[in-house]
């Protein structure tokens, strides 16, 4: 895949890797989105691109993957290299590649997540959980959408954002792991769960990080009541009796479907999906679950 989309990427990465003495030429594109990941096979590598501005978020994950690493958190494992390495403004991390594995089950996901939150506090400047972050740019960039439409998701952006800063007391901070759903949250094919993707990582709620599993629930239905069930007993708690769940439910909701509008601007494919999303928010489709699709 050399296409031209991929061109200014690949020049990132040969650099990047020229930096810390990898090879580059067989480099395989893995993802290419806001984060861009790139597979070096023969060196059983990966190498991940983030967003120029991201230098603070991408040594924030090189930190946790050694905090989580000294406290027996099986996490993705940096590469032993000098980063992470900046390249046209573009912070470049380097990692391990996984050995095989598929999406984590909500079992794993509870376990890991409650070995997590039993942790505590690290001696890392993790920042404090946005649940917002990006969602501006993302609408900004939603332009397949109509423009009533756009002002609606702003408006209720406003109105969470409202929300959450006077939210209910809930469960005490902890760090967080910010984007916890089974694609990041995965199971070793010949092995245990281990964590990935730990460019959200914050201080923050627990019940943030809980939602994501309530939301697949009770929203898009990729998990069954039964699967939910037993996610709240090995956790050890059922984030939907929280009086806070409705506004962190709302945010989740939110970043879905602004990430499906942002990236249906530039792939037709996922228009459809996207303004589908939009159209369930908008009351438009019916009540819950609405058995969302997955992009990317």
């Amino acid at each position: 895949m050399t296409n031209v989309a991929t061109q200014p990427a690949r020049r990132v990465l040969l650099r990047a890797c020229a930096v810390v003495g990898l090879n580059a030429e067989e480099a395989e594109p893995v993802r290419l989105a806001e984060n861009q990941i790139w597979r070096l096979p023969s060196q059983r590598a990966v190498v991940r691109i983030a967003p120029a501005g991201q230098m603070t978020a991408a040594q924030r994950e090189l930190h946790v993957a050694a905090w989580l690493a000294e406290n027996n958190v099986t996490a993705v494992e940096p590469l032993d290299v000098q980063q992470p390495v900046e390249v046209d403004g573009r912070p470049v991390t380097f990692w391990k590649e996984l050995p095989a594995h598929v999406h984590g089950k909500t079992v794993d996901v509870a376990q890991l997540l409650r070995q997590l939150h039993d942790l505590p506090t690290p001696d890392i400047d993790l920042g404090y959980l946005d649940p917002f972050v990006r969602i501006p740019e993302r609408l900004d960039a939603a332009v397949t959408l109509e423009e009533t439409d756009r002002t609606w998701l702003h408006a209720r952006y406003r109105e969470l954002a409202a929300a959450w800063a006077d939210r209910p007391s809930g469960r005490p901070d902890c760090a967080v792991h910010g984007d916890a759903w089974p694609g990041n949250l995965v199971r070793l094919v010949n092995g245990g769960p281990l964590m990935l993707d730990l460019e959200r990582f914050s201080l923050g709620p627990p019940e943030w990080d809980l939602v994501s599993t309530a939301v697949r629930a009770r929203t898009t239905g990729a998990v069954t009541p039964a699967e939910y069930v037993e996610f709240c007993q090995v956790y050890g708690f059922d984030v939907t009796s929280w009086s806070g769940y409705h506004i962190l439910a709302g945010a989740r909701e939110l970043r879905m479907v602004t990430y499906a509008a942002q990236h249906a601007a530039r792939n037709p494919q996922w228009r459809a999906q996207a303004q589908y999303r939009v159209d369930c928010l908008r009351g438009r489709c019916g009540p819950r679950p609405w058995h969302w699709t997955g992009i990317m």
